[in-house]
């Protein structure tokens, strides 16, 4: 296996997530199919792209639960993301993640690619996405992601003003029962304090700005039963870097769940604008266990 690998990091770190989900609590993986979604690519529980008020893994307010991920996107420039990550859900009330990336950058610098770190935490600090579901507040839930870039010599090429950023975030879950036609309607808000320049795989900050600009998330499934999800995404990005410019990321997606603790998200990416590329669409794929 090659050295620079998400899965040489990540396999000890889930492994280590699962055994300790299962020692602290035995009965741990109470909860619903679907209830704490997918992971999201930077860690989180959520979307593919975004995070959301959802806590990871299948605990109960009075379980620890764990998930882990492994995630594939190339796009049609020969742009190729691999991700893998974990998380640990503490009584479904805060979350701990990491994930990390490896972004190869095709043609446009051959033989190169572009490393990043994700370290997250969350804190549901209001509602129930799935017992409130017949009121009218949403689950609440503030983040922190940290970014650290472990290649920056093509960002500082192109401008960026740091390696490294922390980004807070705000996100609002809201589940409708019956709200598509009598099925379940899940819509999510995440607000994002954000300079990341694609997402951070090229650093933070630029030539046209280097403060923190509010950037909105949004997500919408429907859920034909308790193991599928279809949906769609919409994530804004700022564009600090003329040299870079970017545009907004959205995906269209299906989430299956074979079983509680497996899922499968099968997805259309468009990531838009990458450096000297437009239009830069893929297939995506994900695959998710949980604890």
């Amino acid at each position: 296996m090659k050295k620079n690998s998400p899965s040489n990091w990540i396999a000890p770190l889930a492994l280590s997530l699962a055994a300790g989900a299962t020692s602290l609590s035995a009965s741990a993986g109470s909860r619903l199919p679907a209830t704490s979604g997918v992971s999201q690519v930077e860690g989180a529980a959520g979307g593919g792209l975004s995070p959301w008020a959802l806590i990871a893994g299948g605990g109960s307010r009075d379980e620890i639960g764990a998930s882990a991920f492994a995630t594939r996107v190339q796009t049609r420039g020969g742009y190729v993301l691999e991700a893998a990550g974990a998380a640990l859900g503490l009584y479904d009330t805060l979350e701990l993640s990491a994930a990390r990336w490896r972004f190869g950058l095709s043609d446009t610098v051959p033989g190169q690619s572009l490393k990043l770190d994700v370290f997250g935490l969350k804190w549901r600090v209001f509602g129930d996405a799935v017992y409130d579901a017949d009121r009218p507040w949403p689950q609440i839930a503030l983040g922190l992601q940290h970014k650290r870039n472990r290649s920056l010599a093509v960002p500082q090429l192109l401008g960026a003003r740091r390696g490294s950023d922390t980004e807070p975030y705000v996100s609002a879950t809201k589940l409708w029962l019956g709200g598509a036609g009598g099925y379940n309607l899940l819509g999510n808000l995440t607000l994002r304090g954000t300079r990341a320049n694609q997402m951070g795989l090229l650093g933070f900050g630029g030539d046209r700005g280097d403060r923190l600009r509010l950037q909105p998330e949004l997500s919408l499934a429907v859920l034909p039963h308790d193991g599928l999800a279809l949906g769609v995404e919409w994530r804004a990005k700022p564009s600090l870097l003329s040299a870079a410019p970017e545009t907004r990321a959205l995906d269209v997606f299906l989430a299956w769940w074979p079983h509680p603790g497996l899922s499968l998200t099968l997805a259309y990416l468009d990531l838009g604008q990458i450096a000297n590329k437009t239009a830069q669409r893929s297939s995506y794929l994900s695959l998710q266990a949980q604890f």
